[in-house]
């Protein structure tokens, strides 16, 4: 049996699928975006938690994880989910489609280092500028800030203990040298902060780490590996078969996406298109 989480804008997902990938199982739970001003979108990490736990206790009621054994990440890209060096959570985190870093991310782009390296516009909604914004407008908390997460890395930090993210998933930082596959020093220095602020890359069908002990007592569970998991949208096209230079798909949830695959790393960074 496998595993697979998906931390979305507007709920967490659970599917347990057996070794002839059929569905087994699978459970959900609803998450909540406050907007305390105009543009800002947030969400509070520890409802990612809570959101997993009630999703792992249905699961488990109908006794569908005893047999898993490997667990699958995907979540909600580009979100800033700011952590102390005790990993406390020192903020809300700035989701996605949160808009006050525009100046900032205007200010990057401006920059051409930034597109050669990330392969990218920077954009409001990418994780760069939103650190920008937080160094200048809420400096006691950036002064504090020990790492740097993606929503679901921080959910797969609770799961394993580890600070992992995978290629997908980053890439949509704007501090991923896209073409080399590992993080940029050059723009990680222009946003005041280093490699030590990042967590380890894999890819994303790599082990990233083990279920803790007293999660898979809780549940049942035996040796679990995480894997590494991606971004919602890479994750989707994998499970639809999107893997071949041409084919594409169109995802309408909580943003509307049309994805398409290619054979190999082919920035436009003169375009709106994403490349990841």
């Amino acid at each position: 049996m496998y595993l697979g989480l998906d931390l979305g804008t507007s709920g967490l997902k659970g599917l347990v699928i057996d070794e002839n990938q059929s569905i087994v199982a699978e459970a959900s739970a609803p998450l909540t975006v406050t907007r305390p001003h105009s543009g800002w979108s947030e969400q509070d990490p520890q409802s990612w938690i809570a959101a997993a736990e009630s999703v792992l206790d249905e699961l488990s009621a109908g006794e569908h994880l005893h047999a898993v054994k490997g667990i699958g990440l995907s979540g909600q890209m580009h979100g800033a989910t700011l952590l102390a060096a005790d990993d406390s959570i020192l903020r809300p985190c700035i989701l996605w489609n949160d808009t006050r870093s525009s100046d900032e991310a205007a200010e990057l782009d401006n920059d051409p280092d930034w597109r050669a390296v990330s392969g990218n516009i920077v954009f409001p909604g990418f994780t760069a500028p939103k650190l920008i914004w937080t160094a200048r407008n809420e400096p006691n908390v950036f002064e504090k800030v020990s790492k740097v997460l993606l929503p679901k890395d921080y959910l797969r930090l609770w799961l394993t203990g580890e600070y992992v993210g995978d290629m997908s998933d980053s890439a949509g930082t704007s501090w991923l040298d896209t073409g080399k596959r590992a993080w940029s020093d050059v723009l990680l220095e222009k946003s005041g902060l280093s490699r030590s602020h990042m967590p380890a890359l894999v890819e994303g069908s790599a082990a990233s780490g083990q279920l803790r002990g007293e999660l898979a007592q809780r549940w049942g569970m035996g040796t679990v590996v995480v894997a590494g998991g991606g971004g919602d949208n890479a994750a989707s096209a994998i499970g639809m078969g999107v893997v071949n230079a041409g084919q594409a798909f169109v995802s309408l949830g909580t943003s509307g996406v049309l994805f398409a695959a290619n054979d190999g790393y082919q920035p436009e960074t003169e375009t709106a298109v994403h490349t990841f």
